[in-house]
């Protein structure tokens, strides 16, 4: 009993961690873009915990499996002062964008700095080369079909994964891995991912207008279902895998 309550213990941080990286690389950006954030969330569902400061809310929220940064003008038009929607495409890249990226750097650096604790810079620096190249070899795989999705793995599995887990070393190592495996796969281009997003926007930058409002609701809404089929699959295969 004590090991299951450490194992989801050890995931709910883990996590919680790749979460406040994810969303805070959005947070931060829009920050930096003028763009008015209404709330920045960790977790779903119901409301554990909020504060408001300034113009945004900072809120806990009880289903721990991932979080959102609220942007006024995000989902709706919206002409209110800071709004998304008004934004330049430049800036929504960079902003959708920065959540992705901030995970693939976080994970580096804290690769990185494991190594040079445990073996000296020298090697760390080495190690480290070696670790992003590995890592351009994963999204080659991962972009032309070198993988399946039977390799993929959901909340259950990384949940079984941190449980195998022993020492803090263990820890910061898979917390990079898999920082570094989500800011990949938010680039894949699929809504409602970031790269999803991404796409739709680097489309109206080359055509110099927006898609119709239809057209974009019809992509995203294939994307959803894409998405929710394919993490039923990956959970399916997370309870196969277990039991």
């Amino acid at each position: 009993m004590i090991d299951i309550l450490l194992a989801v213990l050890k995931t709910l941080i883990l996590l919680g961690i790749l979460v406040i990286v994810h969303e805070g690389g959005h947070f931060v950006v829009a920050k930096l873009c003028k763009v008015k954030v209404n709330e920045f969330s960790v977790g779903f569902g119901k409301v554990l915990f909020s504060r408001q400061k300034g113009e945004t809310k900072y809120s806990l929220r009880l289903i721990p499996l991932g979080g959102y940064v609220s942007m006024e003008g995000e989902e709706e038009p919206s002409n209110e002062k800071g709004s998304f929607s008004n934004t330049s495409i430049l800036k929504k890249i960079a902003i959708i964008s920065a959540g992705a990226v901030v995970n693939i750097i976080f994970g580096i650096l804290i690769y990185f700095l494991l190594i040079t604790f445990m073996y000296g810079i020298e090697i760390a620096a080495k190690s480290t080369i070696g670790y992003v190249g590995a890592l351009g070899e994963t999204i080659k795989i991962l972009f032309t079909g070198g993988t399946t999705i039977d390799d993929l793995a959901g909340p259950i599995g990384v949940a079984t994964i941190v449980s195998q887990t022993s020492g803090i070393t263990d820890f910061i190592y898979l917390l990079s891995v898999i920082s570094l495996s989500l800011g990949i796969t938010n680039l894949i281009p699929i809504p409602p991912l970031d790269g999803g997003k991404l796409l739709i926007y680097i489309i109206e930058f080359i055509k110099r207008k927006p898609l119709k409002q239809e057209t974009s609701l019809k992509i995203q809404m294939a994307g959803f279902v894409f998405i929710m089929g394919l993490s039923l699959f990956v959970m399916y295969n997370d309870v196969i895998r277990i039991i």
